[in-house]
């Protein structure tokens, strides 16, 4: 741990998490070594995250809910499930029975919620409804929470590992998946782009410049072209090469159908404004929010916010239609107007959710920061979510700074 780390006011985390904190440093400096001192972030973040049974997601630690280090949208009563289920039964009536299929799952809640909500708006139902979870801890929470709560559905859910080697019909939901990507870190300096990454030394790991590589450079180079300003020398941010081809490998497998995308992030010229000079990373641990993701690797979650402006550019180059773009709060309440609205009309209305619909909804919480975009291959209705106010206009860089 580094001495930004150390000065932070977090709660330590019990012996066992450290053991296995320290066994992934061990394993990082490693890495890091190998790749001749410092190791590109994206890799960094790629190990703290997903190395199995260490990393934050492959480890066996709750996660999500008050005993763990975040709150999602699903977790937070039924709204955001039958807001998304209006969408799903709108394609459903639209391209008949097809699976639908979810990443990143996290507790079961939000496809109980769903499966719930699309059997009360009389729509047709999906043929199955597929989990598709890498990590076995999850997987079986999943299991318990839908057996325990959602019992006359969990027969109807399955779990793959990933996608199938064959393209298929399908609606894919992605709910804070984006943001988990690893990312690239750059710093414009002097001699214009160069790449971060960690390195150690005597006091633990740390932030090291190095030269960037051939992708990095040109996709900085790209976006420096693309901006109606330029950017100063100092100025760090990210850029989600692993989400572009997260975008590709989901349009290989689908030959009809939608992807549904939630998760917070901006257009490209707010994402990358000048005034946002020191990037988005943030970590989440113990339901406190700070920017050190050197503290604890596998014990917090790591991310950044997603560019929904490269997002929607990889739809385009993988032949998906981007059919639609908006905030969380005008996607929810657009979400009424669909066939599973009746049910999201009634939950709005209850007291029991008014706090809940408050959080989901005002610009000061989650409704102004998260955003829902479609992506899709033969839709032809529209979606209800979309309906209330499209933001597709906001994808586009400005004309002037």
């Amino acid at each position: 741990m580094n001495e930004s780390a150390q000065s932070l006011t977090l709660p330590s985390p019990p012996p066992e998490a450290q053991q296995a904190s320290a066994t992934l440093c061990a394993d990082i400096r490693r890495a890091i070594a190998d790749a001749g001192g410092v190791l590109p972030f994206d890799e960094y973040m790629r190990r703290c995250l997903y190395t199995p049974g260490l990393g934050y997601y492959a480890g066996g630690s709750v996660k999500i809910g008050a005993a763990g280090d975040f709150v999602t949208a699903p977790e937070m009563g039924p709204l955001f499930a039958q807001a998304i289920a209006g969408q799903i039964a709108t394609v459903l009536d639209d391209l008949g029975p097809i699976p639908v299929l979810e990443f990143g799952g996290g507790t079961g809640r939000l496809a109980g919620d769903l499966l719930v909500a699309l059997a009360a708006s009389g729509s047709p139902m999906p043929t199955s409804y597929v989990l598709i979870e890498p990590s076995a801890d999850l997987k079986q929470r999943q299991q318990a929470l839908l057996r325990q709560e959602y019992p006359k559905f969990h027969d109807v859910v399955t779990w793959w590992d990933g996608l199938p080697a064959s393209p298929l019909r399908a609606v894919v939901i992605a709910n804070e998946v984006l943001d988990a990507l690893p990312v690239k870190v750059f710093e414009i300096s002097d001699d214009g782009c160069r790449e971060l990454g960690i390195a150690d030394d005597a006091n633990g790991f740390t932030w090291q410049s190095m030269a960037p590589s051939s992708a990095l450079a040109a996709r900085v180079a790209s976006l420096c072209g693309e901006l109606p300003w330029s950017l100063p020398v100092g100025y760090r941010s990210e850029l989600g090469l692993w989400q572009s081809s997260w975008i590709n490998t989901l349009a290989a497998g689908l030959s009809e159908g939608l992807i549904l995308l939630a998760d917070y992030g901006y257009p490209a010229h707010e994402y990358y404004h000048p005034e946002r000079g020191q990037g988005t990373l943030m970590c989440h641990y113990r339901h406190r929010a700070h920017d050190n993701p050197l503290l604890w690797p596998g014990l917090q979650d790591i991310t950044a916010s997603v560019d929904f402006t490269a997002v929607a550019d990889a739809a385009h180059e993988a032949g998906l239609d981007v059919i639609g773009y908006t905030t969380q709060a005008h996607f929810l309440l657009g979400g009424n107007l669909g066939p599973a609205g009746g049910a999201a009309a009634s939950a709005f209305a209850d007291p029991h959710n008014a706090g809940a619909a408050r959080q989901l909804l005002l610009p000061g919480q989650m409704g102004e920061r998260f955003k829902l975009m479609a992506l899709g291959r033969g839709i032809r209705r529209p979606l209800p979510g979309f309906a209330l106010f499209d933001q597709r206009h906001r994808l586009l860089p400005p004309l002037s700074g």
